[in-house]
């Protein structure tokens, strides 16, 4: 399963801690398919994401989460791994 399609199925710790374990070994696996490969671009990448998720979750016809779930973690990881 594609890491993008793994986060619509994250409803519990257990779910998400597979993902984050996922997305690690595609950082080590895919590096050069990720926009922001170090850390510090990927922090960057993860506050700009943060700053204008809203339009994600309207974009995609979703809900604007009120409170963090381990799905919006996992959104925004996964997210902070592509976003420019």
């Amino acid at each position: 399963m594609q890491l993008h399609q793994q986060i619509s199925e994250i409803r519990t710790k257990e779910d998400f801690l597979k993902f984050l374990s996922a997305l690690r070994k595609d950082l080590v696996i895919n590096k050069d398919q990720w926009e922001n490969p170090t850390l510090e671009m990927y922090l960057e990448a993860m506050e700009a994401w943060i700053d204008t998720m809203e339009g994600y979750y309207s974009n995609t016809n979703q809900s604007i989460p009120e409170q963090p779930t381990w799905k919006v973690f996992a959104d925004i990881l996964y997210a902070s791994k592509i976003y420019e």
